[in-house]
């Protein structure tokens, strides 16, 4: 008799610890299987909400990409390298930039920095055909240089040309170009000053330069900055940024510049630049001798300066007698060599300036007449 409850008992006691482990199994299939939150068999589709018409200006930004883009073009350099075990030469891509089309004939402008060292230039136009880059001339103190391709008139669109004389602070820019290879990528800013100066790959100022927070990265180089209507307004050169990629300031060399010296590349190849025809001294010198503006050391023979009565340093054994010391060019203060440039950059062969002269105690002004020089 207790056998048999004692077999009753153990098996109450199966059956019970099979129901756990079903209840345990029939819990865990419902954890694994059990349909996800949210989840509808019979979902579709939400109702799309009519828009609207688009904000004027997303319609202005939208035309003006639509009617430029085909201007822009992505520049590579090629450099030539030489294998060192086989002397096989070979290619390899040094840098990316951008350009414009400035005119029907094939010629683009973009930056001196990008084509400075390739041995070979390939040109990318918007419709994806590549064309050999051949380099018009340059101005590498502005930072320019115009290249030349031989794609036919129908795929060229040249950009509009625009004034940078009369930029306001606050103004829309936009600026279409090739950051990091992204071709034909558009950012938006404002003009954030004017005014400004940076160094050329030469070491001279350029002046006037636009300021801008409109994204410039990389592969920017050589694009154009454009105004509100479109027309070009500068060639984005350079950015202000500790990590190399936009930080909010880059720079554009002005269209008025551009206007001028590119014009000049292509006549003669290179930029055409107007002096006086003398020899400074320099600057460390004139520090020396407490001297207020540019001191004339020699005035070359035939030269304009000659022509005008301009008088160069003389010494007479121990002595020294300084020369002519230009003080301003019509009006316009200048202390270094670098400031008498960048005042005859204002100016074109043939024009005549007025300088204010210091000749020993005496101040007077002479009218010249700006010849070319080297």
């Amino acid at each position: 008799m207790e056998d048999y409850h004692h077999k009753n008992r153990g098996r109450g006691g199966n059956v019970f610890l099979l129901f756990i482990i079903l209840i345990a199994l029939a819990g865990l299939w419902w954890y694994i299987y059990r349909p996800a939150p949210g989840i509808d068999p019979d979902a579709v589709p939400r109702t799309v909400v009519a828009r609207g018409d688009l904000a004027l200006d997303e319609k202005n930004t939208i035309e003006l990409f639509e009617a430029t883009s085909e201007a822009v073009v992505y520049i590579t350099s090629i450099e030539l390298r030489r294998n060192i075990f086989s002397l096989n030469i070979y290619e390899i891509p040094q840098g990316t930039g951008s350009g414009f089309l400035w005119d029907k004939e094939g010629r683009i402008v973009t930056n001196y920095h990008v084509i400075e060292d390739a041995n070979r230039v390939e040109v990318t136009l918007s419709d994806q055909s590549t064309w050999k880059g051949i380099v018009v001339g340059v101005a590498p103190d502005k930072d320019l240089a115009v290249l030349q391709i031989s794609a036919p008139p129908e795929k060229l669109k040249p950009i509009a040309i625009g004034e940078s004389s009369n930029l306001k602070v606050g103004q829309k820019v936009f600026a279409i170009g090739n950051p990091f290879g992204l071709d034909h990528t558009m950012t938006t800013g404002i003009v954030s000053a004017l005014g400004r100066e940076i160094q050329s790959a030469t070491g001279r100022t350029i002046q006037d330069v636009i300021q801008t927070d409109a994204a410039i990265n990389p592969g920017n180089s050589g694009g154009p900055l454009m105004d509100s209507a479109g027309r070009l307004i500068g060639v984005n050169t350079a950015i202000f940024s500790p990590t190399g990629a936009s930080a909010g300031i880059g720079f554009a060399v002005p269209v008025d510049i551009v206007n001028r010296v590119v014009p000049e590349i292509i006549k003669y190849g290179r930029a055409i630049r107007p002096g006086l025809g003398v020899s400074i001294a320099n600057e460390s010198i004139a520090r020396r001798l407490g001297i207020e503006g540019v001191l004339i050391i020699n005035v070359n023979s035939g030269s304009a300066a000659e022509a005008a009565g301009l008088r160069e340093t003389q010494r007479y054994g121990n002595d020294l007698i300084l020369g002519d010391i230009i003080q301003k060019i019509n009006n316009q203060p200048v202390a270094s060599f670098d400031e008498l440039r960048n005042e005859f950059d204002k100016y074109h062969v043939g024009d005549e300036v007025t300088l204010e002269i210091l000749r020993g105690r005496d101040r007077i002004t002479i009218r010249i007449k700006l010849e070319e020089v080297g």
